[in-house]
């Protein structure tokens, strides 16, 4: 009895060292050009990356990518319940809006769209991040501002995390941007999949 017991502690304490294994996770990432891949084939892009590179290291976590070249946080508004029935999402990776910034849409209605995305996002229980984003200062200053602002906004009322807007770290570097100057290329990507593989693993609760 004595050396039974003193096995079954053994037992329990070597299976608290062990990492507990999570369930199946499906991670999306709902954003633009910037995260689709713009101009190169969708294995190509940071998320296609990731896609390979957690197929070996991470295969309970299903990364998919539901980003569309062009979209806006309305267009992202009114496909979401498609991509929600589709793909059942356990976490949402929102990288959207600087196509409206670009466009030149109101800082309000880009806010309320986004907090409408995510309010049916938590809804549904599904856990969301929102991506940081900024559009080029050429724009003005005070619309700039204006835009900037939205994302940490949003963030703090729907009590979601703020993820720095990759692109900052590459648009520095003009080799590794497109001539369009707006784009990552394909040598970037890589860049980006190493920046954002931490934030995502976080969301998909991995980390």
């Amino acid at each position: 009895m004595k050396n039974f017991l003193i096995k079954f502690v053994f037992v329990i304490c070597v299976l608290g060292l062990i990492r507990p294994v999570f369930a199946n996770v499906s991670l999306v990432v709902l954003g633009d050009s910037l995260s689709a891949g713009y101009g190169m084939s969708p294995k190509e892009s940071w998320v296609g990356i990731l896609q390979q590179r957690w197929q070996t290291e991470y295969p309970d976590i299903t990364l998919i990518n539901a980003s569309i070249s062009g979209d806006t946080t309305q267009g992202a508004l009114n496909r979401l319940p498609g991509v929600v029935e589709k793909h059942q999402p356990t976490a949402v990776f929102v990288e959207l809006g600087g196509n409206d910034g670009l466009r030149g849409f109101t800082p309000t209605t880009i806010q309320d769209n986004l907090l409408q995305i995510i309010d049916q996002l938590q809804r549904q229980n599904v856990r969301v991040a929102l991506s940081q984003v900024r559009i080029p200062p050429n724009y003005g200053q005070r619309y700039s501002q204006m835009f900037a602002n939205i994302f940490p906004t949003v963030a703090k009322e729907a009590e979601i995390p703020l993820v720095p807007f990759f692109m900052e770290q590459i648009i520095v570097d003009e080799n590794l941007m497109q001539n369009d100057g707006i784009h990552p290329n394909r040598e970037a990507q890589p860049l980006i999949a190493d920046i954002m593989e931490p934030k995502l693993l976080e969301l998909a609760g991995v980390k």
